[in-house]
């Protein structure tokens, strides 16, 4: 069930991150910068628009129809971005629709990890099932990029489209949906969690402030080395290894989690990290130190970091009948925050430079500090 659920978690990472990689080739095609950075922001804002209602589907019928349908309807989708080829008006559509349903697989897959691993493992095995976000941007930045520059971007899209219609059929046959209490033995957990604490609302704004930093990093960091003059290809490929050392380090932060016996004193943890980090990337581009990939690399590690703390207490918090529900709204608010990097970050760049943009994005973490909560809750 975990290696399935980071499967198809990974596939749809693939086709949300694949738009952001294409902005260099789309620049070059004469879109501007600010147009490339809404095309990209495309998948998220198609997201937004379904994760809830994908939660709510899960929380009915269950896991398995969820996340092979989607995969189903996300394949068609990125048929349709190859169909459309350069035409920016019909890329951006098919785009939208592309994260409309690849957003099945995220609260989906995860309450498929929630529903098999008891409390004890839980941070490990959805520090695992989070690795699939940063795996799904490795995949896409070390093929995206080159194949758009060598052949296209219908080339770019076709393993985007392979890979979600074999998922489809490999979770259609692997699948089992975990099990769940009877309705009358549900309890309190039948409850709508938000009315009885601000626990979650809390967890869901410091996840939106914190994945700003996270999603600067994915969408212009290749920009960021190219201006630095780097190759697209090896820029494409340092991003890729940046988020396969952030996919390990969301695995060490889960154990650790599961170790302490706590989610939210690892979250306060790394959201001081993030701040940080992102300070000494705008010192890195202002001093122009040599240090810039390795500076990356550790920025790019950190602030997926928070990704898989946050969305187990979210789960945990939430109890098996609203867990769906929830893990929607958490990645709602997440995807709200990231549609706007693409365009708000490609224009803060054109007015204060690549420094200047690390050091504002510096102060979000900062802000989500205080609101991270000083105790777990959980139905377990």
């Amino acid at each position: 069930m975990l290696g399935l659920g980071v499967a198809a978690q990974a596939a749809g990472t693939l086709v949300v991150t694949a738009p952001a990689l294409l902005i260099p080739h789309l620049h070059a095609q004469g879109l501007s910068l600010t147009q490339a950075g809404l095309l990209a922001a495309a998948p998220t804002a198609g997201m937004v628009l379904t994760l809830i209602a994908w939660g709510a589907v899960t929380d009915r019928i269950g896991e398995r129809i969820v996340i092979a349908g989607g995969l189903v309807l996300t394949t068609l989708a990125v048929a349709g971005a190859w169909i459309a080829g350069g035409d920016a008006v019909l890329l951006g559509v098919a785009f939208l629709l592309a994260g409309m349903t690849s957003a099945s697989t995220n609260a989906a897959s995860g309450r498929v990890v929630v529903g098999w691993f008891p409390k004890e493992r839980r941070g490990l095995a959805m520090g695992i099932r989070q690795m699939s976000q940063p795996l799904g941007v490795t995949l896409a930045a070390v093929t995206v990029p080159t194949l758009a520059e060598t052949s296209g971007i219908r080339a770019a899209l076709v393993l985007p489209v392979v890979l979600c219609a074999v998922l489809a059929v490999a979770c259609a046959l692997g699948i089992v949906d975990p099990p769940r209490p009877p309705v009358a033995a549900a309890g309190p957990a039948a409850e709508n969690p938000y009315r009885s604490t601000g626990f979650l609302w809390r967890i869901h704004a410091v996840s939106v402030l914190l994945v700003v930093p996270q999603f600067t990093l994915s969408t212009y960091g290749l920009v960021w080395l190219v201006t630095l003059g780097w190759s697209t290809a090896a820029a494409g490929l340092l991003v890729g290894a940046s988020q396969f050392v952030g996919a390990v380090g969301r695995i060490l932060v889960g154990v650790w989690s599961d170790r302490v016996g706590s989610r939210v004193g690892p979250l306060r943890v790394v959201a001081v990290s993030a701040a940080a980090v992102m300070a000494v990337l705008a010192l890195v581009d202002v001093a122009h130190l040599p240090a810039a990939a390795v500076v990356l690399v550790v920025a790019t590690s950190v602030t997926v970091a928070d990704n898989g703390l946050a969305y187990t207490s979210v789960a945990e918090a939430a109890g098996p009948r609203w867990s769906g529900r929830a893990l929607g709204a958490q990645n709602t608010g997440q995807f709200i925050a990231a549609s706007a990097v693409g365009p708000g970050i490609g224009a803060l760049v054109g007015l204060v430079g690549f420094a200047g943009s690390f050091l504002l994005v510096a102060a979000l973490p900062v802000l989500a500090l205080p609101l991270v909560p000083r105790a777990d809750r959980s139905h377990d």
